[in-house]
């Protein structure tokens, strides 16, 4: 075993800066089908909620721990914004030049970037991009003041809060909804991010767009080999069931890892199978399986 040492060189890491802004507009098909530059950037606040703890009681002691589901909001501050925003912040335009508000609000897409540095490279280090997926914007307030001795330009902001989209079942791994994916450039494969980020700027020949989740985490995925589990056996006459030597699949019972061959259950079992590093099970698969004890 290695002590654990601190404030290595190179592992003195920090966030900062916040740039590359892209609207995108969603088609009737729900897709992020074309992107617009988000200028003047500011800030973006990053405001996650829920998750909060419900706690259950039973036999006198805290039986269980029960989290409300955890939603994604953000604030949204910059100097300008695309014109095409206008339809998202609740405005409609009947004529060029013309805005008329309090209309119905659309969800849109939004990315973002901001940097990693380290003590070595200062902020050149990498980069992560911020995807957000479902937003609306709510009302917000905007201040105009005179022009003194000391100009400022007028900031705009902006609360978003999201619904998140689908993500589905993923190299044998299922996700739950979301509306917010963070990709960190020092982490991924630089090929494939180079061809995501054709995807979301767009390059010569095609326009910004933003892919769905499932299609982001495809393309960034590691490759993988393909693994598929087999059903243990059982024996009902001496409760034992006989873990398969399977590669590239790990058995767990009650969460804990199992080796292969024989276990005797002393009550009813459930057997989960999940893919070692390194594999993945097919989209659809049959990786659980249950098992009655006979007394």
């Amino acid at each position: 075993m290695t002590r654990i040492q601190w404030d290595q060189t190179g592992e003195r890491k920090f966030e900062t800066g916040v740039d590359r802004g892209v609207l995108y507009e969603r088609d009737s098909a729900g897709e992020y089908s074309t992107g617009v530059e988000w200028n003047g950037l500011t800030t973006v606040t990053e405001s996650p909620s829920g998750a909060e703890s419900n706690p259950q009681y039973a036999d006198n002691i805290k039986y269980l721990d029960l989290r409300s589901a955890e939603t994604f909001a953000a604030t949204i501050e910059a100097f300008t914004y695309p014109d095409e925003f206008d339809k998202y912040d609740g405005n409609a335009t009947p004529t060029a030049g013309v805005s008329v508000g309090q209309q119905p609000r659309r969800p849109f897409g939004f990315s973002y970037r901001t940097k990693v540095g380290n003590d070595i490279e200062g902020d050149s280090y990498g980069y992560k991009i911020h995807l957000v997926y479902g937003a609306t914007a709510a009302p917000s307030e905007k201040t105009r003041s005179t022009i003194n001795e000391s100009p400022e330009a007028v900031s705009f902001s902006w609360e978003i809060s999201t619904q998140p989209v689908s993500v589905g079942t993923i190299g044998g791994n299922e996700y739950a909804p979301t509306a917010s994916i963070t990709i960190d450039s020092t982490k991924v494969d630089a090929t494939k991010l180079a061809a995501l980020e054709d995807i979301l700027y767009g390059d010569e020949t095609d326009d910004p767009s933003m892919p769905l989740p499932a299609d982001v985490i495809t393309m960034l995925m590691t490759s993988t080999t393909l693994a598929t589990p087999t059903e243990p056996a059982f024996n009902s006459g001496t409760n034992t069931i006989t873990i398969p030597s399977v590669t590239g699949v790990k058995y767990t019972i009650d969460g804990e890892e199992v080796a292969a061959g024989p276990v005797v259950i002393t009550a009813d079992t459930m057997v989960v199978a999940y893919p070692a590093t390194g594999y993945h099970f097919p989209d659809v698969v049959d990786n659980d399986w249950f098992y009655d004890y006979t007394a």
